[in-house]
């Protein structure tokens, strides 16, 4: 419209993110504007900080473009953004990976390094290690229900992009005498990062925990505005009003935790909650892996929600290295038949990113897994942890088992195991400009970059930064993934989207 009129010529600039596509440009020219953008550039965004020790590329379809289409472009963009992030704070000495991904990630930055040579920097290297994981090395975290305050946020509401919107009520402030007459109608959306202090402190801790620590802020928190009627003097006085914008925020904070634990509470005290549960931790601790279970069967003849038959249905199947012909064929029956033949298409995908299969081989590899890596720990303690197995209250993600064993006793001591999770592992070391090879002050943490190909959750999370404060750890941990995921929202990525009938 611009180019018929007759008014002075303007620029037009367009900007691709995160790079310019041949297939855009294709689609332009064809729409015979291509010729009007003199101006056509693009913002790479690689790895989006989105906490003191999180980076995310926000990729959504990064796991079904590598697993199912064998697109390997977000594969390329993860190694440019390890590129980068060497560039700022030094060369990366070692590299740990798991996985095909992690191979191809590891070989396209060695590349990289190769054709640039000027990139050989003298910044002194803030991570000694770098561990490359691909998610379908661990398939079974994902699915399982996870346990800490914010995942259990994220499994409910949906964290995107660390803001979360939640139902108003619970947020509405009562008022004397109006008998809730104008209740919010807007969802209330609410920032959650470690720059809010309560929330820092309670994030990362096993659900049950939580309520303690709420009520012991409350009686602090009351305790301090207490202290006003005991403030005589000028310059008491003074400190007190000091304080009160500090106090006022604290408040605010644990009263809208203080709403969110009990959103969550009505759900995980309802009987559906538990039950489901209870078959997850019994897969997972292998009792009944390889039969139908009665508690799919119900929930796939009451209809319940699609997603959470599949996770539980792939959930069985990943605890049992596959499933049985026969076992398999009922499940897909029966939920073809309830909820429609389209979702052949979804079965489909499953299967090919591992998450849904037959038996092969006839034997079970996860009792061995299990047990090597002690993903399955009885005494879980909820309130004091003393291992990661508590973020899903019993079952310890393989994800960071293998990075808390590649930091000791190092990798060698499970090398049956490793080859029994699919996939390369390898290791690769980048040389150091002499001068900057580290000398370790005594006492002073190892820094790793865990880097999840594919996505990773927050019990995940939580469970490394637990790794990063254990007193006896030396290790601390920075984690980077392609996208924050849960298993609802990574099911969902997997599933076939069908256009409705066109009449």
């Amino acid at each position: 419209r611009e180019d018929r009129g007759r008014s002075p010529q303007r620029d037009f600039h367009i900007l691709f993110v995160p790079r310019r596509s041949l297939l855009c440009e294709q689609w332009l020219k064809e729409q015979g504007v291509l010729g009007s953008f003199i101006h056509r550039e693009q913002y790479s965004l690689d790895l989006i900080p989105f906490d003191g020790d999180l980076l995310s590329m926000e990729a959504e379809s990064t796991f079904k473009e590598c697993y199912l289409e064998s697109d390997q472009t977000s594969l390329y963009h993860a190694a440019k953004g390890l590129m980068t992030l060497q560039a700022l704070y030094g060369t990366i000495p070692q590299i740990f990976g798991k996985g095909e991904c992690a191979r191809h990630v590891a070989n396209m930055m060695i590349r990289m390094k190769r054709e640039f040579p000027g990139s050989q920097n003298s910044i002194f290297p803030v991570f000694d290690t770098l561990l490359l994981l691909d998610r379908n090395v661990d398939l079974l975290t994902p699915l399982a229900t996870q346990l800490t305050y914010e995942g259990l946020i994220d499994e409910i509401y949906g964290i995107q992009n660390t803001y979360v919107k939640l139902p108003p009520e619970k947020f509405a402030p009562k008022k004397q005498g109006e008998g809730g007459k104008d209740l919010p109608t807007e969802p209330k959306k609410l920032q959650l990062n470690s720059a809010e202090e309560l929330y820092a402190e309670i994030r990362d801790k096993n659900f049950n925990a939580v309520g303690s620590v709420l009520s012991k802020k409350a009686k602090i928190i009351s305790a301090a505005f207490e202290e006003r009627h005991h403030a005589k003097t000028v310059g008491e006085i003074k400190q007190f009003v000091s304080q009160l914008p500090h106090m006022q925020a604290a408040r605010s904070s644990l009263a809208n935790h203080t709403s969110i634990a009990e959103l969550i509470k009505d759900i995980t005290t309802s009987e559906d909650f538990f039950d489901n549960l209870t078959v997850e931790q019994e897969f997972m601790s292998g009792i009944d892996t390889d039969k139908v279970n009665n508690y799919i069967e119900d929930c796939i003849a009451q209809k319940h929600p699609l997603i959470k038959i599949l996770r539980l249905v792939c959930l069985q199947s990943v605890c049992n290295s596959g499933l049985k012909q026969k076992v398999l064929d009922y499940y897909k029956r029966e939920i073809l038949q309830t909820y429609g033949y389209e979702h052949i298409l979804t079965l489909n995908n499953l299967e090919k990113a591992g998450l849904l299969k037959p038996q092969t081989s006839g034997r079970n590899n996860y009792p061995t897994i299990r047990k090597t890596l002690r993903l399955w720990m009885d005494d879980v303690n909820e309130q004091n942890p003393n291992d990661i197995s508590y973020v899903y209250s019993g079952y310890a993600p393989l994800s960071v088992r293998l990075a808390q064993l590649l930091a000791r006793p190092g990798w060698r001591s499970i090398e049956e195991v490793l080859k029994m999770l699919p996939g390369p592992h390898f290791e690769e070391r980048q040389q150091l400009p002499t001068g900057l090879q580290k000398k370790r002050q005594h006492g002073e943490n190892r820094v790793t970059l865990v880097f999840f190909l594919g996505g990773v959750t927050y019990a995940e999370i939580a469970a490394l930064r637990f790794l990063s404060q254990m007193e006896d750890g030396g290790t601390e941990y920075v984690i980077a993934t392609t996208k924050l995921i849960n298993g609802t929202s990574w099911i969902k990525s997997l599933m076939e989207k069908l256009e409705p009938a066109p009449f």
